[in-house]
């Protein structure tokens, strides 16, 4: 039994723990968690399987839900396995969490069942209005195993369909964000099939998201992702924005990054912060 989330610590004893050294990398990593405290009382320690981003990102948007997002309310939502398998068939190959080599055709029931159980979820985390009874909600959601990696399998699910949607904007001349170009601009993913065979297909298996993918998973969530990236402190890369150029409207959510690999997250916002 492995804890994905865990127990709030102070933010500085944490850099105090984890950077005793007097190295310049232990040096600027202390000075970013300083930063980060100006603003954070603590930090949770996600649990590093390749799945962090999605644990992290899901776990604060969860964590301060108070309504379910209208892309969540849309009738189309639990079609959208079948739609898209209707349209490409090399969908067929997607790569199902424990069940590698299962077919599509079977899958896209299963995939249905994701993101319905992810919209029940985030609808019955959204209408707690009580602060502690919403944490100890989302705490037992994240220790429940089966159901965790079945919403993670519903985000990447996600992320293909927002993949599809900026990849065929794009061919048809419409505008679609710089990080779009970038993502089909690399070898491996020069569209969307390839996507997902050389990308979506292994994360959380042998790897995790990359920094294009994190554009891309804040697009499929409609969420800004605001991330300290700890060891570019006093760069302005330090906070990082996935997308850079949010859509007002967009809740956001915070990480903290020491590596841009691994992520984990900062918690009870500093009282004159929130003045």
């Amino acid at each position: 039994y492995k804890l994905s989330v865990s127990p709030e610590m102070d933010i500085m004893e944490y850099c105090r723990k984890e950077w005793r050294g007097n190295t310049p990398v232990a040096k600027r990593m202390r000075k970013g968690y300083e930063a980060v405290a100006q603003k954070f009382a603590s930090i949770r320690r996600i649990r590093g399987d390749n799945y962090c981003a999605f644990r992290a990102t899901l776990f604060q948007a969860l964590s301060q839900a108070t309504q379910l997002p209208s892309w969540l309310q849309s009738e189309d939502l639990t079609m959208l396995p079948e739609n898209l398998l209707n349209k490409y068939d090399w969908i067929k190959q997607w790569q199902l969490k424990q069940k590698p080599g299962k077919k599509m055709g079977e899958i896209s029931d299963e995939i249905k069942e994701y993101l319905i159980l992810l919209r029940k979820k985030w609808k019955n985390i959204s209408e707690i209005k009580d602060p502690t009874e919403k944490q100890e909600a989302c705490d037992k959601l994240f220790k429940n195993e089966e159901e965790e990696y079945s919403l993670y399998e519903a985000l990447k699910f996600l992320m293909l369909n927002t993949a599809i949607e900026l990849y065929n904007d794009d061919k048809n001349g419409r505008r679609v964000p710089v990080f779009s170009w970038l993502l089909f601009a690399r070898d491996t993913s020069s569209n969307p099939c390839q996507l997902m065979h050389n990308h979506l297909n292994h994360i959380g298996h042998t790897g995790g998201l990359e920094q294009v993918e994190m554009f891309l998973l804040a697009y499929a969530l409609q969420y800004t992702i605001q991330v300290y990236r700890l060891y570019k402190y006093s760069t302005d890369e330090f906070i990082t924005l996935y997308p850079n150029d949010p859509e007002e409207d967009w809740p956001m959510v915070t990480l903290i990054t020491e590596d841009d690999r691994h992520y984990n997250i900062p918690v009870r916002m500093c009282q004159e912060t929130m003045l």
